[in-house]
């Protein structure tokens, strides 16, 4: 398969610099006002601030990504994935400390070159939640 998007290795590396916990891509993969629109806290832009993020993704999160899909096109890389994480009670509410989920997510890159511009994330964040057992999931009954 040919790419036609020269940006669609760094998307790659950096999915699996977070599944080998390894961020030292990030140098190369974003370029330096790089950001990332999905952070649930404020971070600089560029790959110390990309660095932030993931390193709280891969080290309290404990997330790894199963890539399901790649779509590119000569400006953007999406990757559809699923996140498999672990809970954590400040974040997914009290009783998910420990216990394991999966979570669809996609990520859209912008690209510039052979690097990654701008980031966003979409996450079943909910469905999570019901899995972990926080959320409680919607009755059918009451949509009829």
């Amino acid at each position: 398969m040919t790419s036609i998007n020269p940006a669609l290795p760094a998307a790659l590396r950096v999915m699996d610099g977070i599944n080998s916990r390894d961020l030292s891509c990030l140098d190369e993969a974003v370029t330096d006002d790089f950001v990332d629109h999905g952070s649930p806290f404020p971070i600089p832009p560029g790959p110390a601030g990309y660095r932030q993020i993931l390193t709280f993704v891969t080290t309290v999160l404990e997330l790894r990504y199963e890539i399901e899909d790649v779509i590119e096109s000569p400006d953007r890389v999406v990757i559809r994935a699923t996140g498999i994480g672990i809970g954590v009670d400040a974040v997914h509410g009290p009783g998910a400390a420990g216990q394991t989920y999966r979570m669809e997510t996609a990520h859209i890159f912008r690209t510039e070159g052979d690097r990654l511009a701008e980031h966003w994330g979409i996450r079943d964040e909910y469905g999570a939640r019901i899995q972990l057992g926080t959320a409680v999931p919607p009755d059918p009954a009451s949509f009829t």
